[in-house]
């Protein structure tokens, strides 16, 4: 099988939450610099890889290739809507040699069990946008480590990843990105 490079995407408020506690992300966490990178990052992927809460949330108008993780799935299945896949029937070798035979790059919006799912795989990239100045009281958080104060960057450190140069892509917000690498 050739490489798979897998990148890991969010935009977190200051205290490391990705949504409010409905788990619905807060208009506070939406931003447009943001978003037309993330939109870039998408169109460079093989396969996006999220819930199945994100993908019922997420319309896919570009009809991007995704892989829904699911307990629903027997293991990997294909359906109209996407590859559907349920990580306790079937390791992510076997499920990425099924989706991308020949290799390729993963994108990993979440939610938090996806992002704590892949933090585990191992990623190759966390992009890690950072809504300065934002909590999100009650939230959700990142990853599942980020529960009792824990930063995301803790988080991803000890998952092995080193941060690159903090770039500030919306001035206004502030709105600052990391891309942190294996």
């Amino acid at each position: 099988m050739s490489r798979i490079e897998t990148h890991g995407y969010a935009i977190v408020s200051d205290n490391d939450r990705i949504a409010d506690a409905t788990g619905v992300t807060p208009d506070v966490l939406r931003n447009d610099a943001d978003w037309a990178y993330f939109q870039a990052e998408l169109n460079r992927s093989d396969v996006t890889v999220l819930g199945r809460l994100g993908h019922e949330a997420n319309p896919n108008p570009r009809n991007r290739t995704r892989m829904i993780v699911s307990s629903s799935s027997q293991g990997i299945e294909r359906r109209a809507d996407g590859w559907w896949w349920n990580p306790q029937r079937l390791s992510w070798k076997e499920a990425a040699r099924m989706v991308l035979p020949y290799g390729g790059r993963v994108a990993v919006p979440g939610g938090r069990r996806v992002f704590d799912l892949f933090l585990q795989i191992g990623y190759d990239a966390f992009h890690l946008t950072r809504a300065e100045g934002i909590l999100v009281p009650d939230g959700i958080p990142l990853f599942s480590g980020c529960e009792g104060g824990r930063k995301a960057e803790t988080v991803l450190a000890e998952a092995g990843l080193t941060p690159g140069y903090r770039q500030v892509i919306d001035p206004a917000g502030p709105v600052s990105l990391v891309v942190w690498r294996r």
